[in-house]
Order: structure tokens, then C-alpha cells, then sequence
């Protein structure tokens, strides 16, 4: 669904497992850093109101958006952790930098979530202009930091539910 039919910061709480006993990276690019620590503020407010512990939630920041999923895979090997959430925004500009930027992180996050097991969270905004990823970092369609922090819990607690009591076989 596009953005523009709906904010990115709305949700049924509800539906939301609790975040008390689950441990969570955050990874943030530091180009377009006004957008990128918009959507930090949003993801880690988020995290805290569904329970997560403030010591819980590990940051670090990464140049760029290129760079997300290596940092990912250092915080993963740092930290005991339960999802992995990668922040950052590559704006569309004057040629298509941004096509290959993009597909490469969304393939890295991928590779990373298939290999460990472990949930690495898409929460890139890819806007055409400056304006757009504003609006879509606290302006008038949310904060896709807020998604991707929802998005982060409910796939950890997922990934909980479905591995407490099972054995593993092979894997």
C-alpha cells in the first residue's frame, strides 16, 4: 500500500506482543542524518512503549545506507539480539545510484534474516525527493520508524513462539 493512503504511524496496539524480554538492534545511517535520526527518535519511542528496556536496545551508526547491512551483521556479532532494525534513506536524485543502493541493502537485510534465521528489518525510505522522505519521517504520513520498530517486535515475538520447545534438526 502507498504511504500516501496511509500513515505510517498508525497501527492497532493491540495486536502488538509485549517487548519486555526481547533484545534489539539499531543500525542508522548517518547520510540524510535529519531523515535518518527522525526515524531513530520514532523506532526507539516506539520499542520503549511496547516494554523493551532502554539496555536492551543497542545503536550504532553506519556512514550510509550502503553500509546497513555490514553494520547489521557486526551488531548481530556483538550483541544477543532478537531483531536487528536498519535505518536509513536514499533519496532518488539525478541519477540511478539509488536503484543499485537500494537493491543492494534490501538483498543484504534478506541474506542476513535467511542465513541467521534472525529478523533484519527493511526501515530504508526510498523517496523520490527531500520532501517526500520528510513526510515519511514524522511529517504528515508517520514515521516509518515507527513501522519498522512494530514491524521488528512482531517478528521476534513470531520468531520466539515458533522455536520455544522444538528441537532442531539439522539447521
Amino acid at each position: 500500500m502507498a504511504s500516501s493512503s496511509k500513515n505510517l504511524s498508525e497501527y492497532n496496539e493491540s495486536n502488538i506482543p509485549a517487548a519486555d524480554n526481547m533484545n534489539f538492534g539499531i543500525v542508522v545511517a548517518e547520510w540524510n542524518a535529519e531523515i535518518t535520526h527522525a526515524l531513530y527518535d520514532g523506532c526507539y519511542d516506539t520499542l520503549l512503549k511496547h516494554g523493551a528496556k532502554p539496555e536492551n536496545i543497542h545503536t550504532i551508526q553506519v556512514p550510509g545506507s550502503f553500509e546497513l547491512p555490514a553494520g547489521a551483521r557486526i551488531l548481530n556479532g556483538q550483541k544477543k539480539l532478537d531483531a536487528v532494525i536498519c535505518l536509513g534513506c536514499v533519496i532518488k536524485g539525478e541519477t540511478n545510484h539509488n536503484e543499485y543502493i537500494n537493491q543492494a541493502v534490501a538483498s543484504g537485510l534478506t541474506n542476513l534474516s535467511i542465513a541467521t534465521g534472525k529478523p533484519f528489518i527493511f526501515g530504508v525510505l526510498t523517496p523520490n525527493n527531500e520532501q517526500q522522505a520528510l513526510d515519511r519521517a514524522g511529517g504528515k504520513y508517520g514515521n516509518k520508524g515507527v513501522e519498522a520498530a512494530v514491524t521488528a517486535i512482531r517478528m521476534a515475538a513470531l520468531k520466539q513462539s515458533t522455536t520455544e520447545g522444538t528441537k532442531k534438526i539439522g539447521f
